[in-house]
């Protein structure tokens, strides 16, 4: 190692050595000149492909990079890592990706204790550092804005054990091809592989089927807290639902939010908002602040769900066992369908990465009653099966033109017919169908209709049509609340 003024045995001197980051871009400390001994790599051109984790390693500490298991400091039991935010529209910051920590192993045995885990020994003391990414300019002109030694919390630690637990078994019993992101809170299992040619490997245990090589990594959600919370002072942090993290010494914390639904099970909305001091409003907006309060938050941001990107979802059960309402998501843009590929779709980062926690009213003669509570993740048969040929057929029908038929009703309503996918198609778990009520569409011929500049979007032929989004079926969703049909999730659902 060149001769650097830190102790590379002591993490708060590697720490303070490595503030001298902060405001600096990546070309300044390319211009230090340190250069460690051994080391032909060149940096600053197109043929370099590493990350800029490695860049820092022998450009700034002065030691050769590695892909050894053990922490980039071993005896001070420091792993560094680098990465990114970007900086929205409206000047808040956003963790840019996850933070890749270790692989899984796929060709050999994976320890069954994660405290005996290479994983473990990668994130127990991570040197975070944090840069600005802005595609306008350079890579090398990237400043580097934060640089802290992080170390997981009580509470997380626990939370983090927990995901690695799920994600060993899964992977002890063969069916490494069944992770997803989803499933899991803090600690992921991402998809790592250049190609889609060479990402699958045979699994090491039983019955040995493929499945794609993953790591073991931070969420997105997870970063995204840590770059709010840890790095960055002054913002107003989000409630935690877990008091204490003894609290998790005896059950996981999808159990102890379950526990504190269950015992209102059965309860009218109304008689809930009696108990908790709510103003009834007799609308479903209400729900999703009847369950934060009851899960003890005065507001609508849990710690631990942002954490790990759970989305609280609210969903009414008729009587006769049916949902009539379908579950909606984002609108899209027709021009960001047509341009891009399935890998790269928004739709399949939301459903890898998000968690749910569907909660259920049923329609009973004396009310809506809090049925039940459920933590759910889409599994990958149903990611890479019926929602990408929702997808791929939006693609199809958006690139080739999307048809649009014009009629008139007796009444003499307009109506505008299109031929993108139905929720009546077979098979199918997802459609797509308008975000809104108010109709927008600027079509040949000179037809128009609707505020086209805030309703609608423009399609790759320059037509106009209402702005649309996925959906998931009624069905599906009703499948997933009922525990019926072939859905996996965890928690309960009474």
């Amino acid at each position: 190692m060149a001769d650097i003024a830190f102790d590379p045995s002591d993490p708060a001197s590697i720490e303070r050595y490595a503030k001298r980051l902060e405001g600096m871009t990546f070309r300044e400390v390319l211009d230090l000149g340190i250069v460690p001994e051994g080391v032909a790599r060149e940096y600053n051109n197109r043929r370099y492909k590493g990350g800029m984790g490695t860049f820092i390693e022998e450009r700034f500490f002065g030691y050769k990079a590695n892909s050894d298991q053990e922490p980039d400091f071993p005896e001070a039991g420091v792993e560094l890592k680098a990465s990114c935010f970007d900086v929205k529209k409206n000047g808040d910051y956003s963790a840019g990706e996850r933070l890749v920590l270790t692989m899984i192993p796929m060709g050999g045995p994976i320890a069954d204790d994660f405290f005996a885990s290479h994983v473990w020994r990668k994130s127990e003391k991570i040197l975070l550092v944090y840069y600005e990414r802005d595609r306008s300019i350079d890579s090398y002109d990237q400043v580097i804005r934060y640089v802290k030694l992080i170390t997981p919390s009580e509470e997380d630690l626990k939370i983090i054990r927990e995901d690695y637990d799920k994600i060993a078994s899964l992977v002890k019993a063969g069916k490494a091809e069944e992770l997803s992101e989803g499933m899991t809170s803090y600690l992921g299992a991402c998809t790592k592989g250049a190609s889609e040619a060479t990402m699958w490997v045979d699994q090491f245990y039983p019955p040995h089927t493929p499945a794609k090589k993953r790591a073991f990594c931070f969420k997105r959600s997870y970063m995204d807290y840590l770059l709010h919370s840890a790095m960055m002072p002054g913002r107003q942090p989000a409630e935690p639902i877990v008091p204490s993290a003894d609290v998790l010494d005896e059950m996981t914390f999808e159990e102890y939010v379950l526990s504190l639904l269950q015992p209102h099970f059965g309860k009218t909305d109304r008689a809930l908002c009696d108990m908790l001091g709510l103003e009834y409003t007799g609308n479903k907006a209400q729900w999703v602040r009847i369950v934060y309060s009851l899960l003890g938050l005065r507001g609508e941001r849990a710690e631990e769900f942002e954490k790990a990107n759970v989305s609280v979802r609210t969903v009414r059960v008729e009587e006769r066992g049916a949902i009539v309402e379908s579950l909606s998501l984002d609108t899209f843009k027709f021009c960001d369908i047509a341009n891009q590929e399935w890998d790269d779709s928004a739709l399949k980062a939301y459903f890898e990465e998000t968690r749910f926690l569907f909660v259920s009213f049923l329609k009973t003669s004396e009310g809506l009653c809090l049925e039940g509570a459920r933590f759910w993740s889409m599994p990958m048969r149903d990611i890479e099966g019926p929602l990408r040929d929702c997808w791929e057929r939006t693609k199809e029908v958006v690139s080739r033109g999307v048809e649009l038929e014009i009629a008139i009703r007796k009444n003499g309503e307009v109506v505008i017919k299109n031929n993108l996918p139905k929720k009546t198609d077979k098979g199918s778990i997802a459609h797509v169908r308008p975000h809104t009520s108010k109709r927008a569409y600027k079509l040949e011929g000179g037809f128009e209709i609707g505020d086209i500049e805030r309703d609608g979007d423009e399609l790759p032929d320059g037509r106009i049509m209402t702005q649309q989004s996925f959906w998931l079926n009624n069905t599906y969703v009703y499948g997933i609340v009922s525990l019926s049909g072939d859905h996996e999730g965890d928690g309960e659902i009474s």
